[in-house]
């Protein structure tokens, strides 16, 4: 019952009314010069420096799933679950030139989102297209988790009824809340709530490391009492250790989703929001500091085992809801008062990555659909306005994946996500250095990839939630012939298929001789920083002008 959670619903609702105020505040921090206009509103006059890139970077990729999901893996399969420790290591090496070089070409000319760069490299609206599509079908789940990590709350505070409206309006409240302030705020909103958001997690993280263990026995304690678990009851594939059988998955996991994670449009907003390039050398240095919190949150997992926690029955008669785990933890073991921090922590960590993406898939509707295919003479005020519309729409549609849809198991849809956005790598990422690939050809790839991988996706089932289709993204060998019970991340198969395809494809319609288009990009563009001459739609200027290269 709510009222055994009365503290806990007072802090929880306390601190959410203070990030939404200043949400609606942040529409005149930073003095913008026009919110009328996709710089300011949807990547903040792209005036933001380093402290503010951090928060808001961070903010960004350490969501509720983060906090939700992670130990919830770990508590249910075991060791599987700290994939997520080294591919937040491995990403950042792997993004610190890419993500300067897309800097300054954006810089440079005034491109918005991944699609714009796209555009103008391959001078291929078609190939834009496509990425801006995959951009927004790759991020919708990803809002849609962080629902689950908000419901995750609820639940455990009780504020969720038997009906299906009663259960989803408290969610609905608040994403209507999110949506008002996104609206008028645009990417101040989430940029300047991060700073509360990353502070509370990592008080209540910090804490939990400290306190839970002392609590519990140590440890050693903590550990034996996983190590029994998944003994007496063995998981999927592993215990506390890895199998044999799941090393190939984890490595291929970890490795494909540190090539997916900046590809993901609100990544890449986040970053050109950055004020030079410095300051992404900067943050691409420290952010993995936050890879040493993530692994502090994997371990709540063993935590809630050690602590004897039940998961919530799921929405399915005879199922668990394991999105629970971590809340309840924090309900058995923390006074009322910090339970209620700790749940703000989680739900304002819903709320600014939320925020991040509906704007970032706005971006790219608006750009590279609207603009591109129904009004080609758009002005930058019409632009905004769409923009804003389309983010409340992309916030509705990830309400109605909660309301109208089961997610047994938050972490598969992170998963079919970073399986859809890899195939935009060849294009996007490569582009960056090469303009070898034919734009036929990376068509051509992108349409193999995203077969095989939607192919793959659907023929994996989980017999222990009774999902037959699309329940995670483990591929069994033996599928494609192997006599072996190892899995691989559909996401590598996927990808390596669509370079493959296109790099074929190149050499062929190279040889054609087929037209391949004009490069709107020049190499000094790639190197560009703050004060370099900038191509830029704005109030005197055409966005179609922004497509002209700069001599």
């Amino acid at each position: 019952m709510w009222r055994d959670h009365l503290t806990e619903i007072i802090v929880f609702s306390l601190l959410f009314l203070l990030v939404s105020a200043m949400g609606f505040v942040a529409a005149r921090w930073r003095a913008p010069r026009d919110m009328a206009h996709l710089d300011e509103w949807g990547l903040g006059g792209r005036s933001f420096g380093g402290w503010i890139t951090w928060f808001l970077v961070g903010g960004d990729l350490y969501t509720a799933y983060t906090f939700v999901a992670v130990p919830a893996l770990i508590f249910g399969a075991g060791a599987a679950g700290f994939f997520a420790v080294p591919y937040t290591i491995v990403i950042y090496p792997l993004v610190f030139l890419v993500l300067c070089r897309l800097w300054s070409v954006s810089h440079r000319h005034g491109f918005v989102t991944p699609a714009d760069f796209v555009r103008n490299r391959f001078d291929s609206p078609i190939l834009a297209l496509l990425v801006a599509i995959t951009g927004i079908v790759a991020t919708m789940p990803y809002i849609a988790l962080q629902l689950v990590g908000i419901e995750a709350v609820l639940k455990t505070m009780g504020v969720t009824g038997d009906s299906a409206l009663a259960r989803h309006l408290p969610i609905i409240i608040a994403f209507a809340i999110l949506a008002a302030y996104t609206y008028q705020s645009g990417l101040r909103a989430p940029a300047l709530i991060a700073f509360v958001k990353d502070s509370l997690i990592y008080i209540v993280i910090l804490v939990a490391v400290i306190y839970l263990p002392y609590k519990l026995g140590g440890w050693g304690d903590i550990f034996d009492a996983a190590d029994a678990k998944f003994k007496a009851s063995p998981a999927p594939g592993d215990g506390i250790l890895l199998n044999a059988n799941n090393q190939l998955q984890y490595v291929t996991l970890a490795f494909g989703s540190a090539l997916a994670l900046f590809l993901y449009p609100h990544s890449i907003t986040g970053v050109l929001a950055s004020r030079n390039r410095d300051v992404i050398k900067r943050n691409m240095s420290a952010l993995p500091a936050y890879s040493l919190l993530l692994g502090l949150i994997a371990l709540l997992g063993y935590m809630a085992i050690a602590a004897g926690v039940k998961p919530l029955p799921g929405a399915k008669a005879g199922s668990v809801d394991g999105n629970t785990v971590v809340p309840l933890l924090f309900d058995k073991q923390f006074p009322d008062w910090f339970a209620g921090v700790a749940y703000a922590a989680i739900g304002i960590g819903a709320l600014v990555p939320a925020a991040i993406m509906s704007i970032a898939a706005a971006n790219l509707f608006t750009r590279n659909i609207y603009k591109e295919y129904l009004k080609r003479d758009a002005s930058p005020a019409q632009e905004a306005n769409v923009s804003k519309i389309t983010s409340l729409v992309v916030k509705v549609g990830a309400v109605a994946c909660i309301v109208f849809l089961d997610p047994q198991f938050s972490i598969d849809l992170q998963l079919i996500g970073g399986v859809i956005i890899l195939q935009t790598l060849p294009a996007v990422a490569l582009g960056l250095y090469t303009r070898w690939f034919h734009r036929g050809a990376l068509i051509a790839g992108w349409v193999a990839g995203m077969g095989l991988g939607m192919w793959m996706l659907y023929q994996i089932g989980n017999p222990a939630t009774g999902k037959k289709h699309f329940a995670g993204s483990a591929f069994p060998l033996s599928e494609f012939g192997f006599d072996t019970k190892k899995t691989i991340y559909v996401g590598i198969v996927a990808v390596l298929v669509n370079l493959v395809v296109a790099a074929l494809l190149t050499l062929v319609l190279r040889a054609a001789k087929v037209a391949e288009g004009v490069d709107g990009t020049t190499p000094d563009d790639y190197f560009a920083d703050e004060g370099d001459p900038r191509v830029t739609p704005g109030p005197d200027r055409d966005a179609d002008s922004a497509r002209e290269p700069v001599a």
